[in-house]
C-alpha cells in the first residue's frame, strides 16, 4: 500500500505509540510506502529519502500504486516561503510549512477536496550560492529532535530541507548525511554551502551544519544559530567555547 501526508505535518515515531519518541517529520504533499499496519498505526518508509517510521492510521491519505509512481517519477514543488496555506473550494484554509510539497495538488484522484495553493513555489536545481540564503529562512527556528520545518527542526533536519529547497537530495540523519559527498581536508578549501560534521568522544557523527564565508556555520544548536568555526570545531562566542568538535567536512555539490 502507499500513501501521502494531507495535513501540515505529522510526527514520524520510532515505535507504534502516541508516547514514542519522534525520528522525523512528513510534511504535507510527502508520499510513502505502507510497510506495515496495525489497528491503529502504519510503518512507513518515505519515497524522497527511504526514512522509516510509524505514523497514526488517521493522519494520512491512502493512495495507489500508479500515482504513487507517478509522484516519484514527477518534478518536486515546494512551498518556498516560511508559511502559506491551501484551500478548498468551500473557503476552507490550512497551513502549510516551508518546504511542503505541492506536486499532487495537479493531479485529481489524490486531490479529491480540489485543494488550491496561490503562494510562492520553488522547483528544480538552484545554484549552490543559494543554499545560504535558503538557511536563512530558518535562522532561529527552535531545535526539535525530529524536527524539519521552521517551528522546530534538528540540525540534520536543516541540511536536509536547505537541500532539498534547492534540488538536491540529502539523507535524514548525520550520520547518514556523512557518508555522501567529497570529503575535503581543510576548511580552505570549503565554499558556503558545503556541510561540516562533528563527532562525540566514541567518534560517532552527531551534528552537521553549512558552512559560510569568512569561516561561519549555521547550525541548529539549541535554535538555528550562526557560529564561528575553526579547525577544532565551533566556537560559541557567546559562552567563550567550543562546543562541537569537527570531524569532516564534505562537498556535496
Amino acid at each position: 500500500m502507499f500513501g501521502i501526508c494531507n495535513l501540515a505535518i505529522i510526527p514520524l515515531r520510532f515505535e507504534p505509540s502516541d508516547r514514542s519518541e519522534i525520528v522525523s517529520q512528513v510534511l504535507f504533499g510527502e508520499h510513502f510506502k505502507i510497510l506495515e499496519q496495525n489497528k491503529q498505526w502504519a510503518k512507513i518508509q518515505l519515497h524522497f529519502d527511504d526514512y522509516e517510521g510509524w505514523i497514526d492510521e488517521k493522519q494520512f491519505q491512502v493512495i495507489s500504486e500508479t500515482d504513487y509512481n507517478q509522484l516519484s517519477n514527477e518534478a518536486t514543488i515546494l512551498n518556498a516561503d516560511l508559511i502559506e496555506y491551501v484551500n478548498s473550494p468551500n473557503n476552507l484554509l490550512m497551513p502549510i510549512p516551508l518546504g511542503a510539497s505541492l506536486s499532487f495538488l495537479s493531479n485529481p484522484a489524490i486531490n479529491k477536496n480540489n485543494l488550491d495553493f496561490e503562494g510562492m513555489k520553488i522547483s528544480g536545481l538552484k545554484p549552490k550560492a543559494n543554499l545560504i540564503n535558503t538557511a536563512f529562512m530558518y535562522l532561529n527556528a527552535p531545535y526539535l529532535w525530529g524536527g524539519k520545518t521552521p517551528f522546530g527542526i534538528d540540525c540534520s533536519g536543516l541540511t536536509q530541507m536547505v537541500y532539498k529547497l534547492n534540488g538536491y537530495k540529502l539523507m535524514r540523519d548525520a550520520s547518514q548525511q556523512a557518508t555522501q559527498g567529497e570529503a575535503l581536508s581543510f576548511i580552505e578549501e570549503s565554499e558556503p554551502g558545503d556541510l561540516a560534521f562533528f563527532d562525540n568522544e566514541e567518534g560517532k557523527i552527531i551534528h552537521v551544519g553549512l558552512i559560510m564565508d569568512d569561516n561561519y556555520i549555521i547550525h541548529a544548536s539549541g535554535k538555528v544559530r550562526i557560529d564561528r568555526l575553526d579547525h577544532l570545531g565551533i566556537y560559541n562566542a557567546e559562552t567563550n567555547r567550543h562546543t562541537h568538535k569537527l570531524r569532516v567536512i564534505k562537498k556535496i555539490i
